[in-house]
């Protein structure tokens, strides 16, 4: 009998000991459900507001260059003369015919009452005068084409053409930039689509000044995605300050958008094991083992995906003693400035939804 109630004793002391039994002490809190920021990076290209490259009208000899690369022209300036010489005596012999046909329709005009002549032939006269006039318009337009003019204010390029070449109206003269605003042009996912709209802001790096920031607004997007590189061209205007960017230059585009709301917990709650990664919640008291995916992280916390319940808190400290059905003893709340959360079984059954306010 002595044996009996010695034995009884010492079992009974051996199962109070038993770790699982034990209450560890933890720090936890509860789970905060966030929108999950995405950060897409792109590569984009400058290109001037307004741009034209400079060709020639007509053919023929260019007998003065009036421009330096890099010089700024006003809108209507002379860049290239060309020989027009026969323009010029055109538009002469234009102005002879419709002086004399002025001068003749004015000596019918005299003899029309008295019956000279007949309705016809005044008539003639004012078609000749009308198309002597056209005429006359038609040589001061050639004449005007033998000089290459900026069609707009702005910055000229380098040029390949001297006095003396010969060009044609496939020649290219120069390039000339408007560039107090550039647009800078990228490629973003067709992921982002719905959330890049015109007047939204995005950063541009450029990577001629890498400590330079700029805000870039979005004034056009591409209204289809390309099926080779599924993604879509997204078109931002930044203001070109001091002159110091030019276009065909590259940058670094960086924005963030908000994805789904995805449970967030403290990067020292998650556990690794061999089997992935892995946190503990507390359920009536006990230490519950919950597989998770990490998402992505910010500032010392990780977005997770796994199935938790509504009343779930996470062990965010102490969790190194912690087992699957461990008794759990909260001494502490890792709870700081959080706002209150719903957690509860979204519609896939995988993760969590917020119901915030």
């Amino acid at each position: 009998m002595a044996c009996a109630a010695l034995l009884l004793v010492t079992a009974c002391g051996e199962a109070e000991r038993d770790p699982a039994r034990e209450a560890v002490p933890v720090v936890a809190q509860d789970i905060s459900v966030l929108p999950e920021q995405i950060e897409i990076e792109a590569i984009g290209s400058a290109r001037a507001a307004t741009s034209a490259e400079i060709f020639a009208e007509t053919a023929g000899r260019v007998t003065a260059v009036l421009f330096a690369a890099g010089d700024f022209v006003r809108k209507g300036e002379a860049l290239v003369r060309l020989d027009a010489r026969q323009e010029r005596l055109a538009v002469e012999a234009a102005r002879v015919q419709v002086q004399e046909a002025d001068q003749l329709l004015g000596r019918y005009r005299r003899i029309e009452d008295t019956g000279a002549l007949s309705e016809s032939q005044i008539e003639a006269g004012v078609t000749a005068l009308a198309s002597a006039r056209v005429a006359l318009e038609q040589a001061q337009t050639a004449l005007a084409d033998r000089t290459v003019r900026a069609p707009f204010s702005g910055h000229v390029g380098l040029t390949e053409v001297d006095p003396g070449d010969r060009v044609n109206d496939s020649t290219p003269i120069t390039q000339i930039d408007q560039r107090g605003t550039l647009y800078v042009d990228f490629p973003a996912p067709e992921s982002v689509f719905n959330a890049l709209r015109p007047g939204q802001v995005v950063q541009v790096v450029p990577f001629s000044d890498t400590t330079r920031t700029i805000d870039a607004r979005v004034v056009a997007t591409d209204n289809r995605i390309s099926q080779d590189s599924r993604d879509f061209i997204v078109r931002t205007a930044i203001p070109n300050e001091g002159d110091r960017l030019r276009p065909g230059m590259s940058f670094r585009v960086v924005f963030t958008r908000n994805g789904e709301a995805r449970p967030v917990v403290p990067e020292e709650a998650i556990v690794w094991g061999g089997d992935g990664s892995h946190l503990f919640v507390i359920r009536e008291g006990a230490a519950r083992r919950v597989p998770v995916t990490i998402t992505s992280r910010r500032e010392g916390e990780v977005f997770v995906d796994g199935e938790f319940e509504r009343t779930d808190r996470v062990i965010v400290e102490g969790v190194q003693k912690v087992r699957d059905g461990q008794a759990i003893r909260v001494v502490g709340s890792g709870n700081a400035d959080r706002q209150d959360v719903e957690v509860r079984q979204p519609r896939s059954g995988a993760a969590v939804a917020a119901d915030e306010g």
